[in-house]
């Protein structure tokens, strides 16, 4: 027997049609879920009393997930996670740095259609997610979505139109789901030191500044530099290249003067930084910006908000933002 624990945070799987077009609908989404009933698996439903557009999604949600985690820990076997798709990469990353110690399946599951919808991917995938969640020796936070089980801290948001709406560029699925399961335990992370949560930090002021040619490098050293900024993701050319803009590298250097970290990411949907491979890279490096490998823009801002909640700073900051915790990033 499996005891589960299903959130139901909002997104569009509960939705359903109304004058306004397609909203959430309180209540529905739970009676359509007894449709999972099975022996063997037991499972108890809490909704959320403001079902949410995950496009709305605020630190103030990511507390109340991880408050009604952290609560019920002890009393499930695992939890599910039901959310809007635009965000779920965002909140994954979050559970993944937040629920340290974590020994237990936490699995956020969505869908591009709602479950009224004749064709509505959301049955497959609260399925997916609730066999996902039954595993006892998955110690991680997953996403369950169009027959995948990716590891949250490495998943993005890819497509909008398809019901393959989530991958992991740099990152092999921990499962498929097919007429039989595949679990690739193999590729499983291991439970990592004590149960020890943490609440996010509601204030923290983080961006992610995307550079582009022309004055994008110069507009994003000023945001860097008057933002009052804690933490940003500098989001670079190919492998972590950049123009050696007086501005941009002056607002590099009076973040990393005022203890703020900047971690530099590539645009490239798939592959990492890595600083030297050319020359342009050089620069960002010397200001003081730090490379951040294959972490994707969501796991970026996810461990950044992680680690500054947990009042981490100094050089001690600045390791644990080049280091794997979660399976984010390979080093």
């Amino acid at each position: 027997m499996s005891r589960i624990l299903v959130l139901y945070t909002g997104g569009t799987i509960g939705m359903d049609h109304t004058p306004e077009g397609l909203a959430p609908v309180p209540g529905l989404l739970p009676r359509l879920l007894q449709r999972f009933a099975r022996p063997g698996l037991e499972f108890d439903i809490v909704e959320f009393e403001q079902l949410i557009d995950s496009s709305a999604l605020t630190p103030r949600q990511w507390n109340q997930i991880l408050d009604a985690l952290v609560s019920r820990y002890h009393d499930y076997d695992g939890f599910v996670v039901i959310h809007g798709t635009d965000t779920m990469a965002y909140t994954a990353g979050v559970l993944a740095f937040a629920l340290r110690g974590l020994a237990k399946p936490v699995v956020l599951t969505g869908a591009q259609l709602p479950l009224v919808h004749p064709r509505s991917d959301g049955w497959s995938n609260l399925a997916d997610a609730l066999e996902a969640a039954c595993q006892p020796d998955l110690n991680e936070v997953a996403i369950a979505f169009d027959r995948l089980l990716l590891r949250g801290s490495r998943a993005r948001k890819l497509d909008v139109e398809r019901f393959a709406g989530f991958n992991s560029p740099n990152a092999e699925p921990l499962a498929e789901f097919a007429i039989h399961a595949h679990w690739r335990k193999e590729r499983w992370l291991k439970p990592d030191g004590e149960w020890n949560p943490l609440r996010i930090d509601e204030n923290l002021k983080l961006a992610a500044l995307m550079l582009t040619p022309g004055h994008g490098s110069a507009l994003a050293g000023q945001a860097l530099r008057d933002g009052g900024l804690d933490g940003a993701v500098l989001l670079a050319y190919g492998s972590g290249n950049a123009p050696a803009d007086p501005v941009l590298l002056d607002g590099i250097a009076a973040m990393t003067a005022r203890g703020c970290p900047v971690l530099t990411l590539t645009q490239a949907p798939s592959g990492a930084v890595e600083v030297g491979a050319y020359a342009a890279s050089q620069p960002l490096a010397r200001a003081g910006a730090l490379p951040g490998a294959e972490l994707t823009p969501e796991a970026a801002l996810a461990k950044l908000q992680a680690l500054l909640s947990a009042g981490m700073s100094g050089e001690e900051l600045r390791k644990q933002l080049v280091r794997p915790l979660r399976g984010e990033m390979t080093v």
